[in-house]
């Protein structure tokens, strides 16, 4: 049962009430309140509210989608499985969303049709499976693929992100000691310069100026900082065109880009994977895969690959000339063509791509540390050479 705010009037006095009632839908909330003597005007489920709040994390979803597997493939119907995983969820969102997609099944729903009603929780990859699953009478299969996909993609992110916390780290130590010596140390060079009279070197000037304009519009500095970071927050989240700047700039950017094509390249493989050994068609499983590369540039030059495939071309030939797609796909795809056993070659060619990216993973901070070190000594060389060394000039004149 479900609650629902309503607002009616009384059939007897025309009085308007407001309140709540538990019905199955919104229709039989509407039959409860007529059959109680009231005009419905306006009802809204209750729990509306409740499930814009918060949201449902990786963890939550992947806990979900293991414990169905294992109920099912156990052998429980899907309404006890269902029911038992609502009993054991934590989150309290993903608890609200287990709920409703219970009480849609209990009446007479498909588990596709439920899960569907959640687009921004469950995705197309998760979709296809499910509905895959029910059809061919492998859902606790497919939801375990999911479920261990999902636990690999959200291991990568982590690994990804910790990779990327030593150089964040790095870059915070540079600025926090130029920001000392630009406050600190340069006011006071200017200030005993002034005091015997001479004229400051370039480079110090440079830096005085600098110290200067910080210390007076320092406030400015912040505005457009965050004005920045604000502004290209937006247009990467909002706007189509902000998002293919920065999806265009994680596959070209030095050192990372290539860390991002195999990431994208392995997602495309290990979901095309999934999607065929599910028994979903050739050209569905594609279009699937392509979307779950989540990057605009990529995922538009490999939609080039779909036309080729409605021509009738193999899908080692459409993906064989698809810019930002890695050799090995299509060849394994061409090695599973002929062999029958495609779904499983895709799957070799995303385990090495994955391999490569975890050693890769773990080689960054590696390769970073001596680039950082190098312009880390260049930056607080520029700002030495401004400071320390008009002192010692100054020293050695009164000497």
């Amino acid at each position: 049962m479900r609650k629902f705010n309503y607002k009616a009037r009384e059939k007897a006095t025309g009085k308007s009430v407001k309140g709540n009632i538990q019905a199955e839908n919104e229709r039989v909330a509407g039959r409860l309140l007529v059959e109680q003597g009231y005009i419905p005007e306006a009802i809204t489920d209750a729990e509306e509210g409740v499930f814009g709040k918060g949201r449902v994390t990786t963890k939550d979803r992947i806990t979900f989608t293991r414990q169905m597997a294992t109920l099912i493939g156990a052998g429980l119907p899907l309404a006890t499985s269902l029911r038992t995983v609502v009993e054991q969820t934590q989150g309290k969102k993903m608890k609200l969303i287990a709920e409703d997609i219970l009480h849609n099944v209990e009446a007479g729903k498909t588990l596709y049709d439920s899960f569907s009603q959640y687009p921004e929780v469950f995705n197309g990859v998760y979709l296809a499976l499910i509905r895959a699953g029910e059809a061919s009478g492998t859902l606790d299969l497919a939801l375990r693929r999911l479920a261990d996909q999902e636990e690999k993609d959200a291991a990568m992110m982590r690994k990804i992100r910790g990779a990327m916390v030593y150089p964040g780290i790095i870059l915070v130590v540079i600025i926090a000691v130029l920001a000392f010596m630009m406050i600190m140390v340069v006011p006071q060079v200017k200030g005993l310069y002034e005091d015997m009279g001479k004229e400051l070197p370039g480079l110090t000037k440079f830096l005085v100026g600098l110290s200067d304009f910080f210390g007076q519009f320092w406030w400015l500095v912040l505005l457009f900082v965050v004005g920045i970071i604000v502004g290209c927050w937006f247009a990467v989240k909002r706007t189509k065109p902000g998002r293919k700047i920065m999806d265009s700039f994680k596959i070209n950017v030095p050192l990372f880009g290539g860390l991002f094509r195999k990431l994208y390249v392995s997602r495309f493989a290990r979901t095309a994977e999934m999607m065929l050994a599910t028994g979903v068609p050739m050209l569905d499983s594609v279009k699937i895969a392509i979307e779950s590369v989540s990057n605009v540039v990529v995922e538009e030059e490999y939609e080039k690959s779909i036309e080729i495939i409605k021509g009738g071309k193999p899908l080692s030939e459409a993906l064989r000339e698809r810019e930002y797609m890695l050799p090995l796909v299509h060849q394994m795809a061409s090695i599973g063509e002929e062999s029958g056993k495609i779904d499983e070659m895709l799957g070799k060619a995303a385990q090495v791509y994955e391999t490569e990216l975890e050693e890769q993973i773990n080689n960054i901070s590696t390769m970073i540390e001596p680039i950082l070190m190098v312009i880390m000594a260049g930056l607080i060389g520029v700002v030495i050479g401004g400071t320390l060394l008009p002192i010692y000039s100054l020293v050695n004149s009164v000497a």
